[in-house]
């Protein structure tokens, strides 16, 4: 199964994806799945550095996608928990750079290690593991 940024861009639509303006790279791997942030102002924290919460919310989005991606037709998953360690800052006008490797594809979990990076300097923004909770598929409805 190839990883089509469209279908992606499409199933986002009006999400906090969306409102973090992140964009899906194609690929045909499943395993490893990469996308990228802007940094823009109103991601910043006091100090003018990329928000922590927003680096995890991009890492987060990553792996929900990519184990989504990966569950059976009647599965679906959910993030149970977050471990980040920020490294160095990204400022305003970067574009952040996240891959997500999974490292474990379990009946009932996933966990994804996502790496973000700047495109400025190349350097280590942070890195992330999350472990997704594989459950049976249930009905949201999306309110508008």
């Amino acid at each position: 199964m190839r990883i089509n940024k469209d279908e992606i861009r499409e199933h986002i639509k009006g999400t906090l994806v969306e409102t973090l303006n992140i964009t899906f790279i194609e690929s045909d791997d499943l395993a490893s799945l990469e996308a990228t942030m802007p940094v823009v102002h109103e991601l910043t924290q006091s100090m003018g550095v990329l928000h922590g919460g927003a680096t995890i919310s991009l890492a987060e989005s990553l792996a929900g996608i990519g184990s989504n991606m990966l569950c059976g037709n009647d599965e679906q998953c959910f993030g149970m928990q977050i471990s980040a360690s920020h490294m160095s800052p990204a400022l305003v006008g970067d574009t952040v750079y996240a891959k997500g490797i999974i490292q474990h594809k379990g009946r009932s979990t996933h966990v994804w290690n996502i790496d973000v990076f700047s495109r400025n300097t190349g350097q280590i923004v942070s890195s992330i593991r999350i472990t997704n909770a594989v459950v049976k598929k249930v009905l949201y409805i999306k309110k508008d």
